[in-house]
């Protein structure tokens, strides 16, 4: 019992000197930055650009950096979708015996994550632009929408004149997330034990029936931690595609610090509401866990 008290007690000292490093370095950055740099924060100019005051509407409405923010949600929302999507499909195909399958899996894992995203943003940007959307017709059936359907495609993905922009960079983060997710699912479908196949097997299941019933809501269980990692990821890897001028958080950000040269003030406030934003993802993914390991017991 004195062991353990004395190690809980040494892990509380421990955790206060840890506790006032940060805070002292903190300190010295904003010293440094104050005095050594001679730089004069100015914190007032940060609220005009995330609400403001519609003379028109008579209440105030979202500025540049909530605008900014609510793309972000959306593009992260849909590229984790697509990503969750095609990395359980090429996950299953992982772990397929035919030699096709697993090559196939193999070759689109291998060729995603020695891509660096930035280049893949300008091969599907141009690309998607350039040809597919221009020869499907997309383009221009999405600018001459209604005023209902233009209202309800800005409301879920973006502002006509910005959507072929705003879904190269869907597809070009769900591919290149959809690629690790790929390997911690197909990880996750072969931890599962050899007995569980066995006994499924023996019970007359069908392989579908194997992975709906046995296979799959095991593997879920263990992927959910790393996967919750992976959707964290999503959301920060979002801001590459401000280089193809979606306005989202990071591009926003960009903006305002160019016309107010208030540049660590913006970042620092960028910082900020992305942290609240993955930490909330965070949040909501460890309450899963406790649920699912609940339904378990």
């Amino acid at each position: 019992m004195t062991g353990v008290y004395l190690i809980r007690k040494n892990s509380h000292v421990l955790d206060i000197i840890v506790t006032m490093s940060i805070f002292l370095f903190i300190g010295f950055i904003t010293y440094r930055l104050s005095i050594g740099l001679n730089y004069r924060w100015d914190w007032g100019v940060i609220p005009n650009y995330l609400f403001r005051w519609d003379a028109v509407k008579g209440r105030w409405v979202s500025n540049i950096l909530i605008d900014g923010l609510l793309t972000t949600i959306r593009l992260s929302i849909w590229s984790i979708l697509f990503a969750t999507v095609i990395g359980l499909v090429m996950g299953i195909v992982r772990t397929r015996k035919r030699l096709f399958f697993r090559l196939l899996g193999r070759s689109y894992v291998e060729l995603i994550r020695n891509i660096p995203p930035l280049v893949l943003v300008f091969i599907f940007y141009f690309f998607v632009s350039d040809q597919l959307m221009m020869i499907l017709g997309v383009d221009e059936f999405i600018r001459n929408l209604s005023g209902t359907a233009s209202t309800l495609l800005t409301l879920l993905l973006a502002k006509p004149e910005l959507f072929t922009a705003f879904i190269s960079g869907v597809l070009t983060i769900a591919l290149f997330q959809g690629a690790y997710i790929t390997e911690i699912v197909r990880a996750g479908i072969q931890s599962v034990d050899n007995e569980q196949w066995e006994a499924s097997a023996a019970l007359g299941l069908t392989w579908l029936q194997q992975m709906r019933f046995i296979v799959l809501p095991q593997a879920t269980r263990r992927v959910l931690p790393p996967l919750a990692n992976e959707f964290i990821n999503t959301i920060k890897y979002s801001s590459i595609v401000s280089i193809i001028s979606i306005q989202e958080l990071t591009f926003q950000g960009m903006q305002v610090m160019s016309s107010t040269q208030r540049t660590n003030e913006v970042w620092l406030t960028i910082s900020l509401i992305y942290f609240l934003l993955c930490f909330a993802v965070s949040l909501a993914a460890r309450r899963l866990e406790t649920v699912m390991a609940e339904v378990r017991l």
